[in-house]
């Protein structure tokens, strides 16, 4: 699909400032923990670990990295839009990409981020009975399912 590509290693730094904009944006303010949100969540942590996962990992890319998406087996582990992006159909373009490319077809996502299960909702996906503990905290996470 147009501008998308598999990320590579000169990725990470962009794909871990994404991250961080969006965790910061959308999920401080469910579980307010300075410590991780500011000291844990730098861009140098992040790049080390996303190294191992790198080849699972889709960028939207016109010039710029804009987004990203990440699938193993099937499932949607990240799908993440620079926040003042937002809007602009990368997201969709990426899920689109990961659905027709990689087979994927489910996914997990916190419960209270109401705006991202709706947006899965509007490609296809529905929510299961499935719930489960998001680890470390008290927040649940839904399955979704195409």
């Amino acid at each position: 699909m147009k501008n998308i590509r598999q990320a590579t290693a000169d990725d990470l730094s962009r794909i871990a400032e994404i991250v961080i904009f969006n965790y910061r944006l959308n999920f401080y303010s469910i579980f307010q923990n300075d410590d991780f949100y500011f000291n844990e969540m730098q861009v140098s942590n992040l790049v080390d670990t996303y190294k191992e996962f790198v080849d699972s990992m889709w960028v939207y890319d016109d010039g710029a990295v804009k987004g990203f998406i990440q699938v193993e087996n099937g499932e949607i582990k990240k799908l993440f839009v620079e926040p003042v992006l937002q809007g602009k159909s990368i997201g969709a373009f990426l899920l689109n990409y990961a659905i027709s490319e990689h087979d994927a077809n489910n996914l997990w996502a916190l419960e209270k981020n109401v705006r991202a299960i709706r947006f899965y909702e509007r490609h296809g996906f529905q929510m299961t009975a499935d719930k489960k503990l998001e680890e470390d905290t008290t927040e649940y996470l839904v399955h979704l399912k195409r």
